[in-house]
């Protein structure tokens, strides 16, 4: 398989976490998965069953990323850089991949949004912001 980090259709198992879980348990969070494919989706986090999923995303550097204004709460203490650091996602110029997974729902009580979920070119990990923490995934070909 060809490494895209704009490719998110696959099973993806949560490896770790930086930061605080505000509600949640780390039981109920390492080792279990999210998965996509195509219009589904099923995991720890998000949920659609072919009702309207669509997904997009925005490309920035690791640079233009980590000094974006909307991800200012999220880097208050230079997390993300801590996290894609220690991820050896150091290269300023390496894209990220900010994307928003949404599901339209069968009823008006079933939509929902993933948001962000970040994945980095060249690399098999993602990130998303949960709660008080970053939570890295990772995919295995």
């Amino acid at each position: 398989m060809t490494l895209s980090a704009q490719y998110i259709d696959t099973k993806w198992t949560v490896t770790a976490y930086f930061g605080e879980l505000w509600f949640a348990e780390e039981e109920d969070i390492l080792g279990k998965h999210q998965e996509f494919y195509e219009g589904w989706a099923d995991g720890v986090f998000y949920s659609c069953d072919y009702a309207g999923q669509s997904a997009t995303y925005n490309t920035h550097t690791i640079r233009e990323f980590l000094v974006n204004k909307e991800f200012e709460l999220v880097n208050q203490e230079k997390a993300f850089s801590k996290v894609f650091a220690e991820n050896g996602l150091v290269d300023e110029s390496t894209k990220v991949f900010v994307h928003r997974i949404t599901c339209n729902g069968k009823k008006t009580v079933d939509r929902k949004v993933l948001y962000p979920f970040i994945t980095v070119d060249g690399s098999n990990k993602a990130f998303y912001v949960y709660e008080g923490a970053i939570i890295t995934l990772k995919f295995y070909n």
